[in-house]
């Protein structure tokens, strides 16, 4: 088990990546930008040795770990792996951010409460893969991003954040991407910074956001 930060530390984080990390780039930035931020990246954890996001981060001086899935013989031992990997780094909060394995129910409990993820969608709508395209394909003219903690379910618990973007006539699944990731990078950081400074919390599955944290305003879409 980790030690655990003294109080009014910031929350050592770990993020889970699988590709070029943009949303953990934008974590990072946020931690060295943001006095108040909360939070510090101790550690990037890739399944994926040509991972992009392990060069950034370790021309950032970050930790960088690779846990190649191929490796091992089966999801448990995988997992155990990046279980000790998350431990030695003294991690306190993980970040799933473009981590490309489906978890057991272990490795969640192992991590209950302590880990988030993004997803491309206003979950509970369209979970799994290819969130635009069905998108679209439903006529929505709103969808979005979710920060959520993570669950044995996929794309499921509770549900810290999300960011909504309108969809445009003419959009395609690309510039649909294009539009919901550059909200990813800015809910992210911000949700995260919350949930490190216990402004959000977990009770079970219910979620409780302090009062003073601005939760008004309406997005139209067609604008009007």
């Amino acid at each position: 088990m980790t030690t655990g930060s003294k109080p009014g530390a910031r929350k050592r984080v770990g993020v889970l990546i699988s590709g070029r990390g943009s949303n953990m780039q934008s974590l990072v930035r946020a931690s060295r930008e943001d006095e108040n931020a909360g939070y510090d990246i101790v550690a990037v954890i890739s399944n994926r040795p040509d991972a992009a996001g392990l060069i950034w981060a370790a021309e950032q001086g970050i930790a960088t770990v690779v846990v190649d899935h191929k490796a091992y013989p089966a999801r448990e031992a995988f997992e155990d792996s990046l279980h000790e990997a998350l431990v030695t780094a003294d991690v306190e909060l993980v970040a799933c951010a473009g981590f490309m394995r489906i978890m057991t129910d272990t490795f969640v409990t192992r991590w209950h409460d302590r880990m988030l993820n993004i997803h491309p969608s206003l979950l509970p709508m369209f979970k799994g893969l290819d969130t635009h395209a069905r998108a679209l394909a439903a006529g929505m003219r709103i969808t979005g991003c979710t920060i959520h903690i993570v669950r044995p379910e996929l794309d499921a618990g509770p549900i810290l954040g999300q960011a909504a973007v309108a969809v445009d006539t003419g959009d395609t699944p690309d510039t649909l991407a294009e539009k919901v990731i550059r909200a990813e990078h800015v809910l992210y950081p911000e949700i995260l910074k919350l949930y490190a400074l216990g402004q959000i919390r977990a009770d079970g599955d219910k979620i409780t956001i302090d009062s003073k944290i601005n939760q008004q305003g309406i997005l139209f879409s067609p604008s009007i």
